[in-house]
């Protein structure tokens, strides 16, 4: 199991149950066993099975997860996506905590397939961001993956990206990204460079800095055609600013290379899914 992973559900099991879940203590006696099933009650794409495999087997192994469905497929309401099985108590536990990742992931998974659909008649493709929740980046990101878009960088340490702010402070463009080639050729290092720039005089002066990406913050269309058609495959090109469902497909049509879109996982809205229990 990836070690980020356990860490994520460990905390998340150690939040909601702290000394105890005293209500199941109370009630359920240990030796009655349950079928809990995982019911989905809107259409969307379904994703966090691997995790709640997970989570079940570091709260009780004995637990049976049966999945009815895979992670990233399309599902509708009404369908029975999963099944638990095992003692009551354990279900009743781990229940609210196995909802909250999978309602969670299949939200981000519904929401970002959406804008995979919208340009599937184009080479662009989708991307997330940072504007993930604080703690859950790892689910946040595969649950992105399993939508059909791709992750950009995990963190501020597998990529450069040089945004205004890093502009302003090294004084050009130009000044910023030689900073970070010296980087590269003193830690003998391999990282992708890319830039943000906000107007077409900012994309001349990054081209010939050979980045490996130019990221086009908030161009209108008009700009984003003359960029594309500026850069011409010298680099990968990203449009980025406040994308969204309404927009992206005349943004994808523009010719750029990747669309990255932070409502992805900061704005969530978790896809309704609930557990029924049966003895």
């Amino acid at each position: 199991m990836n070690s980020e992973l356990e860490k994520i559900i460990r905390n998340a099991l150690s939040e909601d149950i702290g000394s105890g879940d005293i209500t199941t203590q109370a009630i359920i006696s240990e030796n009655v066993k349950g079928l809990g099933e995982f019911l989905v009650k809107q259409n969307g794409v379904i994703a966090g099975f691997e995790v709640l495999q997970a989570l079940f087997n570091i709260f009780d192994p004995s637990l049976k997860f049966t999945k009815m469905a895979n992670d990233g497929d399309k599902v509708s309401a009404g369908q029975v996506a999963a099944l638990i099985e095992g003692s009551a108590a354990s279900i009743l536990t781990a229940e609210r905590t196995a909802l909250n990742f999978l309602q969670r992931m299949s939200g981000i998974a519904t929401y970002a397939n959406k804008f995979v659909e919208m340009i599937k008649h184009t080479n662009t493709k989708i991307l997330d961001t940072r504007k993930t929740a604080p703690g859950l980046r790892y689910i946040d990101k595969m649950a992105v993956r399993l939508s059909g878009c791709l992750n950009h960088r995990i963190g501020l340490f597998d990529m450069f990206l040089i945004k205004d702010n890093h502009i302003v402070v090294a004084g050009s463009i130009t000044g910023a990204v030689n900073s970070c080639k010296e980087f590269l050729r003193k830690t003998n290092s391999d990282f992708k460079i890319e830039v943000e720039t906000t107007s077409l005089d900012e994309v001349k002066e990054a081209l010939p800095c050979s980045v490996d990406f130019i990221m086009l913050d908030n161009f209108d269309l008009a700009e984003m055609k003359k960029a594309v058609e500026l850069i011409d495959g010298r680099c990968k090109t990203e449009a980025s600013g406040g994308i969204d469902l309404d927009t992206v497909k005349q943004i994808a049509e523009t010719g750029v290379d990747f669309i990255s879109i932070g409502a992805l996982t900061h704005s969530v809205r978790a896809l309704d899914i609930s557990l029924e229990i049966k003895l």
